[in-house]
């Protein structure tokens, strides 16, 4: 599906529900005890259904979770209106954007960072791995008002399972898979306990999961030998080759490994506290890009290069772990209930990726080291304390209210290293470093510490009318330290004492609000009306500032205006209704939305160096709407479609938004303006998701069911307005099918993800420009026939496997 035509699938999954409205009222006699399965949720910090809550809110249940063999955030995603994650595989962190508010290009470390994700009560910046999960609840729109953390754009909770204080059980879970394009297997075990310790008083549960997925991208043209053997021997000859290069298959492979215990006490009716222990690592092979017609015309590779297949010199490995210790208490103070969260987290990370691309456009002479390559080695670290307390009224009187304060202190610590294996024993130089071949070195380390009030007040002035304000008032503290050095250049380089540190510090106050009115209708339909401020702080971008003097070698630094960036601000309105028809067969919900966006954070990186750094942009509006729904077709189907639409754009002029050229290029300066009017990237226009549910009461006791999927977008751009060798990704589609059958304890499915083997470009690596496709032949990155590193991010291939669940009471 080249092409995506959103009316028309708009129209068909209209016509399928609204028909199944006749059919509905039709059998709703003979049928009346069926009915739609109520789904909890706590995202209002009260107890309640999403039909209803008054806001934007999507929730996934752990039925859901497996019936369409969801497995992680990007497949969330996928079933969210409003939310876009632009799958980049495993080892970089895919773009969480919501409602098209997106400034930066699709590139690789692309997340602005505009959602806040919750693992129970505790922030955590993770995409877990949806195992022993309850259901994930997503927000829509700014949720600074209820929740500790600031939101920018939305809010995405976790909610693990919680330990039952009257039942000893378990389950064991197993899956088995394969991939077209790859030449493994791969496979998921899982296995939950949960028993009491004191019967009704104290609970533990423990999970551990294995996930493993076996990668299907080869690297063809990895070097044998880093700095001794050549990366670009005759291809022409396959004994050169040979010689100088080898093949690894699959390379995009994955491991992630999940465990969790939770320890409950209930200490009376009133008090109750759960400890948690979270652990997640995520071991990734390469990168999940392809070349695939994606190399200059003068490339020696040009044609060689597959749709699975990276181009890649070096192999580009990384490595992930996540820690997580919290502490929640809940208290029934009778008129209000009392929650206290604590929550120390911890986070490690190591990579390594093949950086000659960017020391060629940097300097050319590289190049005249036959064996040059090079490669980075990334490593960077966060440890956090988070403390929320809240208070929430219990009072049955027209009055409701919510209270809170939120701290978190943050600190990060980032050390990133570049080496060009053999190149010092090449210029026959004794030059003193602190590592052999050591070219580039940056640590950074800093420091954020945010505080804030924050609450909502409610009145029902009948029982159908009820308004609430919110507010939030913060403050936040930001401190980066950071010294970068070039030693092969600069000499004299052998110790980190000898790395000059700067400091850039930055911090600010304001507060935020919130409006929110709802009716009920004597129909039982929910209208409601919001209007909500989100923020994102700012901060230092971590780059020693730049020398009055440039020195005529390499250097890596940043100019005034790349040293530090502002904070960012969104006004939401919004307008809903919710509705649910025919004995709650039938629900149909939908929202407005417009939001202005000032002040837009936005990736870039600096003029000397290339170094990635975050800048602000100008102002952008994202205007559209979201629609969802859900029905009972008939006794045995059901139906559920959702659709969003977003105009996304710049509403003013953003100079220099995709970098600032030199003096020299001064004429297509306006090629890298951000304009008003301009599309903004990463997101697509239209979404659409489609699912359909038959079951069917087998072999006496047994319950099949069979699930189809289907989610589709429109095309994304890459680059605000196209700009800067930006491009159009086409839109596609993808469809799921699975059949499961279900007995007293155990299940077990066949499953088919990515049913008709789509191949579609998901994101970009780099642009155009860097294999000599750039719009304006002087903006072309240098050495192009030598360049690799512009490519495409894909859909995984078909992927088809089994699933087991068996569940066990003691």
């Amino acid at each position: 599906m080249n092409t995506f035509r959103p009316a028309l699938l708009a129209s068909a999954v209209s016509a399928i529900l609204f028909n199944s409205h006749h059919l509905a009222a039709a059998q709703s006699t003979t049928q009346a005890d069926k009915a739609i399965e109520t789904i909890q949720i706590t995202a209002t910090r009260r107890a309640g259904s999403v039909q209803e809550a008054p806001l934007n809110i999507t929730a996934l249940d752990g039925d859901v979770i497996k019936d369409q063999n969801i497995g992680d955030l990007e497949d969330v995603a996928r079933w969210v209106p409003g939310l876009t994650i632009s799958d980049q595989g495993g080892r970089e962190g895919s773009p969480i954007i919501v409602r098209g508010l997106n400034t930066n290009t699709s590139d690789r470390i692309s997340d602005g960072g505009t959602v806040a994700t919750y693992v129970g009560e505790i922030p955590l910046n993770i995409d877990l791995r949806l195992t022993d999960v309850d259901r994930v609840e997503v927000l829509i729109g700014p949720q600074g008002t209820l929740y500790g953390a600031g939101t920018l754009g939305g809010a995405i909770r976790y909610l693990l399972k919680q330990p039952q204080l009257d039942i000893t059980e378990g389950q064991v879970t197993g899956d088995v898979f394969s991939l077209n394009e790859s030449d493994g297997t791969g496979g998921e075990f899982g296995l939950v306990f949960n028993t009491p310790l004191i019967d009704d008083v104290l609970a533990i549960r423990a999970s551990v999961n294995y996930y493993t997925n076996p990668g299907y991208i080869d690297y063809n043209f990895v070097v044998q030998n880093p700095g001794v053997s050549n990366p670009n021997p005759d291809f022409t000859n396959p004994q050169d080759v040979s010689a100088n290069l080898r093949s690894v298959s699959d390379v995009n492979d994955e491991q992630i490994t999940t465990g969790r215990v939770s320890l409950r006490w209930q200490a009376n009716e009133a008090v109750e506290a759960t400890l948690n222990y979270f652990y997640q690592k995520q071991e990734n092979g390469g990168n999940s890009t392809s070349q695939y017609n994606s190399l200059s015309d003068s490339s020696a590779l040009q044609g060689m290069v597959g749709q699975y297949e990276n181009a890649a010199r070096i192999l580009e490995p990384g490595e992930e772990e996540n820690d997580l210790l919290s502490l929640e208490i809940k208290a029934d103070l009778g008129f209000a209930e009392l929650v206290s969260a604590s929550g120390w987290s911890s986070y490690e990370q190591s990579g390594q990726r093949d950086q000659t691309d960017l020391l060629y456009d940097i300097w050319t002479g590289y190049a005249e080291f036959p064996a040059f390559v090079a490669q980075t080695l990334d490593t960077s670290k966060r440890d956090s304390f988070t403390q929320e307390i809240r208070l929430v009224s219990n009072s049955d009187s027209a009055f409701n209210w919510i209270v809170g304060g939120y701290y978190n202190k943050l600190k990060t610590h980032s050390d990133d290293r570049e080496y060009t294996p053999g190149l010092t024993e090449f210029w026959g130089d004794d030059i003193p470093n602190l590592q052999q071949d050591l070219e580039y070195i940056l640590v950074s380390d800093s420091e954020t510490t945010e505080k804030a009030l924050f609450g909502e007040v409610g009145y029902a002035f009948t029982d159908q009318f009820n308004v609430t304000l919110g507010a939030r008032f913060y403050e936040y503290d930001v401190s980066t330290t950071a010294g970068s050095a070039t030693p092969l250049y600069s000499g004299d380089f052998e110790s980190l004492n000898d790395l000059a540190m700067e400091n850039v510090s930055a911090s600010d106050n304001g507060n935020l609000f919130k409006f929110n009115a709802s009716y009920t209708f004597d129909s039982g339909v929910l209208a409601y009306f919001t209007v909500s401020e989100g923020f994102r702080i700012g901060g230092g971008n971590g780059i020693a500032p730049c020398p009055d003097v440039l020195p005529e070698q390499q250097i890596v630094c940043a100019l005034p205006n790349e040293e530090d960036y502002k904070p960012d601000t969104t006004v939401n309105y919004e307008l809903g209704f919710k509705s649910s028809w025919f004995k709650n067969r039938l629900h149909f919900n939908a929202a407005l939305f417009n939001v202005d966006w000032k002040d837009a954070q936005v990736g870039t990186a600096t003029v000397n160096g290339q170094e990635l750094i975050t800048s602000n942009a100008g102002a952008a509006n994202s205007k559209g709407v979201e629609i969802s729904s859900r029905a009972i077709i008939a006794d045995n189907w059901t139906a559920y479609a959702t659709y969003a639409y977003a105009k996304a754009e710049l509403t003013e002029d953003a100079p220099g938004l995709l970098g600032t050229l030199d003096k020299k290029y001064t004429q297509y300066q306006a090629y890298y303006d951000g304009t008003d009017g301009d599309r903004l990237p990463g997101a697509p226009e239209h979404q659409l998701s489609f699912g359909l549910r038959y079951e069917q009461d087998v072999l006496d006791d047994k319950l099949l069911s069979i699930n189809y999927g289907m989610t589709a977008q429109s095309d994304v751009i890459t680059k605000v307005g196209l700009k800067a060798d930006g491009e159009t990704l086409a839109g596609y589609a993808l469809s799921n099918l699975s059949a499961k059958l279900t007995g007293d304890m155990w299940s077990a499915t066949i499953y088919v993800d990515n049913l008709f083997d789509k191949y579609a470009f998901t994101s970009v690596r780099r642009d155009k420009s860097w294999a000599g496709m750039a719009k304006y032949e002087e903006l072309n990155k240098e050495l192009p026939e030598l360049q690799r590193v512009y490519g495409h991010y894909t859909t995984a291939p078909r992927t088809i496997g089994m699933k087991f669940t068996y569940n066990f009471e003691l």
